[in-house]
């Protein structure tokens, strides 16, 4: 008796653990799908350092988050510090980029700079538009 109820015990936590595990899992796919469009700007830099490029980084996180639009996922930027890519994900691509615009053109060395907005996820035939950030 006493050894059929510990592999009940070890069967119902086993399958407790897995629905745990699944449910967190299907939390996190859900949530990618949710952030699926894009908004990637392409810019030329041309200062050395990246105190410039970290500032406007902290902005984006700030106003991202604030508005509740999205998330700053980070940067590229080349060795030379020539021209970079910065990368925005959301649920909504237009929402994003409306929410960001301001802070872009606020920044001198975004004059210019060219902002791929994807209307989903990274396919072909998903629809994308460009703007200049002025």
């Amino acid at each position: 008796m006493k050894i059929r109820r510990t592999i009940i015990l070890v069967v119902f936590l086993t399958l407790s653990c897995t629905n745990q595990n699944e449910n967190q899992n299907q939390k996190h796919m859900d949530n990618q799908l949710t952030q699926e469009h894009a908004v990637i700007v392409h810019f030329n830099y041309g200062i050395e350092g990246l105190d410039s490029l970290f500032k406007l980084e902290e902005e984006l996180e700030e106003v991202i988050l604030e508005k509740k639009v999205g998330e700053y996922d980070g940067h590229e930027i080349a060795m030379d510090y020539s021209d970079g890519y910065l990368y925005m994900y959301g649920p909504n691509a237009e929402t994003l980029f409306k929410a960001v615009k301001p802070t872009l053109e606020a920044c001198k060395f975004m004059k210019g700079a060219k902002a791929i907005i994807r209307f989903g996820p990274p396919a072909d035939g998903v629809k994308e538009i460009e703007v200049e950030i002025k």
